[in-house]
């Protein structure tokens, strides 16, 4: 290959926090590579002698990968260095899928024709035109979908073993594989904002988007390292005019965590948006703190449709937390159904934001609103920690 097609480079990553880490993301914008005169096709990245799975993602729909995406696991206080070669080559390697996604057609065959991204005017009702209403994301240990109408609600789906389970159950689960241990859909929102959905904020409460010219959601990367997925609100109305506010919801393997970023057309008058968690049930338990840490735990039927699907899916406990940092935080609003934080105390057109959850179904997790604070407190530490990357030539 011509030397044009090819450029290498070494990753210095640092991890300058106190806890150690695994799983932690490094993602590596390719315009901030030196020399790259081609499209990136494939990437070979070695730690050691070790050559790690890696992920290139088109952030922008082009058609050329814009990020690199690789996940390492590293002491505290340490740093690794990671060669790098980038190459417009096709890759040659195949890595097992450690999350997963998908967007589904409703179909009267029963076919369910998998689609990459759906627009519509606003007027329209699309809900029940999708299998599972929206695009849905996984990773080893949670699941996540959001749907596709005026409540772009963040819906979750917990596990009781670690796996990926969607392609079998794609967020339905039957009695039949209830029994096998499959995992299902864990909450029932009802009018509260869930597990860290972002809503309008309007006259002091929560509101559906449901004033808006046309709605965009899309599958931006489903893997095999991390899920990425737009959502795009086209000429929203909002108290100062229209604006187009896209969310950007990216989950990692290895995490129960989604990465929220907010960006707008134009800058958004603080305090238009917010999101928090629901206080589950008749007697959750729930903080909601001046550190940007709003989180319950408590116990509810996730299903309430028919009593069919009560009986199927009984009260089980769950865990849900929000994380906003200082930058993006406005004021905290305790109401009877949610803990929340408005979002955007000063002007600005980019925002962002941290959502996870617990199942008490889960093996290997959380089981007590203790053990779950606690255990929150951990993960903002952690996203309070981001890893450092400092590119130089070979």
């Amino acid at each position: 290959m011509a030397r044009s097609q090819r450029a290498t480079c070494i990753a210095d990553v640092i991890n300058e926090g106190g806890v150690a880490v695994s799983d932690a993301p490094v993602v590596i914008t390719l315009n901030d590579v030196g020399g790259l005169t081609f499209d990136v096709r494939s990437v070979c990245v070695v730690e050691d002698g070790k050559q790690l799975p890696w992920q290139l993602d088109d952030m922008d729909g082009d058609g050329a990968a814009d990020e690199l995406v690789f996940l390492v696991d590293m002491d505290a206080h340490s740093t690794h260095a990671y060669v790098i070669t980038l190459s417009a080559a096709p890759p040659d390697t195949a890595f097992t899928p450690r999350v997963y996604a998908d967007m589904m057609l409703s179909d009267k065959r029963g076919k369910y024709p998998f689609i990459t991204a759906l627009e519509t005017p606003g007027s329209s009702y699309v809900y029940s035109d999708l299998h599972h209403h929206g695009p849905a994301f996984e990773s080893e240990l949670t699941a996540y979908r959001i749907y596709f109408d005026h409540r772009q609600n963040i819906d979750i789906y917990g596990k009781r073993t670690r796996r990926l389970e969607l392609a079998d159950t794609h967020f339905y689960t039957t009695a039949e594989q209830m029994a096998q241990g499959y995992g299902n859909d864990v909450l029932w929102a009802g009018s509260s904002v869930g597990c860290g959905t972002l809503k309008l904020w309007d006259d002091g409460a929560p509101a559906d988007w449901k004033a808006v010219d046309k709605r965009r959601q899309r599958i931006v990367s489903a893997g095999p390292l991390r899920t990425v997925v737009d959502v795009e609100d086209v000429g929203v109305q909002l108290p100062d005019g229209p604006n187009t506010i896209l969310t950007r919801y990216i989950l990692y393997a290895g995490h129960r965590d989604v990465a929220i970023q907010v960006s707008a057309r134009r800058p958004l008058a603080a305090h238009s948006l917010c999101t928090g968690v629901q206080k589950v049930g008749d007697n959750p338990a729930y903080i909601l703190r001046d550190d940007g840490i709003a989180a319950s735990w408590g116990s509810d039927y996730p299903e309430q449709s028919s009593q069919a699907n009560m009986d199927l899916f009984p009260p089980e406990a769950v865990g849900l937390a929000v994380y906003v940092p200082d930058a993006d935080r406005g004021k905290a609003c305790d109401t009877d159904l949610n803990a929340l934080y408005t979002l955007g105390a000063r002007p600005g057109t980019h925002l962002n934001y941290y959502v996870a959850f617990c199942a008490d179904k889960e093996t290997d997790g959380y089981h007590s609103a203790e053990e779950w604070f606690a255990a929150v407190d951990a993960w903002k530490r952690t996203v309070d920690s981001p890893l450092q990357v400092l590119l130089r030539p070979q």
